[in-house]
């Protein structure tokens, strides 16, 4: 069967970002800058962006073009044989699948929201109510399985076209709308009374404030989110490295897909701060600052509907761009296993992933009661642990060393391939930086996430 190709380069680069940009860029970046000392932890965040995400993002998609195979077969075409490389492959395809597990309960909670933003659900709301809202969607199982069941089959069915007249098409007009749309809330945030206070705040270093986290626990958070923002280790840009043509050297798309990532990042905190500086709104208030801050914001803001369903728009094509771009990844992996064609492979990963997300839709409610790492613990908690503290960094860890190690790809193999066509090359003085420096930051990661997690 031959390998299906994108249609343009365009293309490629949006469906690589739109993986990349999820709700992390958008939830969590803006409260670890506010926690964080503003715009000391946004230049931190630039830097580790350009020494660990880009050459992984590069190496991914290496192997991804050199191989023409998904995650779960890329090692059997480019491992030596009798190597054992290959069951890191089944562990980036078994990611794949616990991502999307809780990922899709969180974009359909963006589906809820953006509907009951739209409706004035929250008009006249005081700040406790909106709190309330946001706990009984959670309580709800039959909402949260209905959402999360929506995002699904809708997915799936996206995917079940052709890539270029499904995937790509979709992906282009959803990128471009998400990020048109920022751009248009972050022109009528600059007009908010608190503009000025919440720009100083978020691009203005702040050093006292670095001091009083500990300027290790900034460099760590900025370390963390950097490679985070990815989702690097997975083979999630593998899999479009290799639907791709010769053309372009790949360290240079790299850098294509970190910026258009970025730049939804840093966006987002122009939308956010200057409406949380306006309504005098906690900076750093976590993971809530989406679901109970903001709603209440956009309840005090003339026309809030409007601009708090555009924000809800936005934040669920960054949700569902990721979506799509992870189920691509575990169709192609079934496509390459069990040679099914495209529609077979949407049918019965749809059904096995609407049973798959059950426990974390009805974690917040029938199953309230099960803890699965001890404490207030859900189950999106443990999935989301198991993605993010071991999958990501270890899955990085692996890449890296395949392609670093005589006994693996090798760097001539790897040069060979990332340099081939026009742009930015990898230059030969980074051997020693992916050989001895990164692998030791990838594995400081891991130690050190896992270590304060248990903490």
């Amino acid at each position: 069967m031959e390998r299906e190709r994108l249609g343009s380069r365009l293309g490629f680069i949006l469906l690589s970002a739109g993986c990349a940009i999820g709700i992390g860029n958008v939830w969590k970046f803006p409260y670890m800058v506010g926690q964080n000392g503003g715009g000391a932890f946004v230049l931190l965040y630039l830097f580790f962006l350009a020494v660990m995400g880009i050459p992984v993002m590069t190496i991914e998609f290496s192997l991804g073009r050199a191989s023409r195979k998904s995650p779960v077969r890329i090692y059997h075409a480019l491992a030596p044989k009798g190597s054992k490389w290959h069951i890191h492959g089944y562990v980036a395809m078994a990611g794949n699948y616990i991502l999307m597990m809780f990922y899709t309960s969180v974009a359909g909670w963006m589906v809820q929201y953006f509907l009951k933003t739209a409706q004035g659900r929250f008009d006249g709301l005081t700040a406790e109510q909106v709190s309330e809202a946001y706990q009984q969607i959670c309580a709800d199982p039959v909402g949260m399985v209905a959402f999360t069941s929506l995002v699904v089959v809708l997915g799936f069915f996206i995917c079940s076209f052709s890539l270029q007249k499904g995937l790509e098409r979709v992906t282009k007009y959803m990128m471009i709308a998400l990020l048109a749309i920022m751009v248009v809330l972050a022109i009528h945030s600059f007009t908010m009374d608190g503009a000025k206070e919440g720009l100083s705040f978020y691009l203005k270093p702040d050093l006292e404030k670095m001091r009083e986290v500990g300027v290790g626990n900034v460099i760590l958070g900025a370390m963390n989110q950097a490679f985070f923002t990815l989702s690097l280790g997975m083979g999630g840009m593998a899999i479009f490295g290799s639907y791709i043509d010769k053309k372009h050297s790949l360290m240079g798309e790299s850098v294509h897909v970190a910026v258009l990532d970025t730049f939804v990042a840093l966006v987002s905190g122009l939308i956010i701060f200057p409406a949380c500086f306006t309504y005098h709104v906690e900076v750093g208030a976590g993971p809530s600052l989406i679901f109970e801050t903001l709603p209440n914001v956009f309840n005090h803001m003339p026309m809030g509907n409007l601009w708090g369903a555009l924000f809800f728009v936005f934040m669920t094509f960054a949700a569902l761009s990721t979506v799509l771009g992870v189920f691509e990844n575990i169709l192609s992996c079934c496509m390459d296993l069990f040679r099914w064609s495209r529609k077979k492979a949407c049918l019965v990963n749809c059904v096995l992933l609407l049973i798959l997300s059950l426990p974390c839709a009805l974690g917040f409610n029938l199953l309230s009661g099960v803890h699965p790492l001890g404490g207030g613990s859900n189950f999106l908690d443990l999935e989301d642990f198991l993605v993010s503290n071991i999958v990501l960094p270890v899955g990085s860890l692996i890449f890296l060393l395949f392609v670093v190690s005589k006994r693996g790809w090798g760097w001539k193999n790897f040069v060979a391939e990332a340099n081939a066509g026009q742009g930015l090359k990898v230059k030969s003085w980074m051997r020693g930086y992916m050989t001895y420096v990164l692998p030791f930051l990838f594995l400081a990661i891991f130690l050190i996430g896992l270590i304060s997690y248990f903490k």
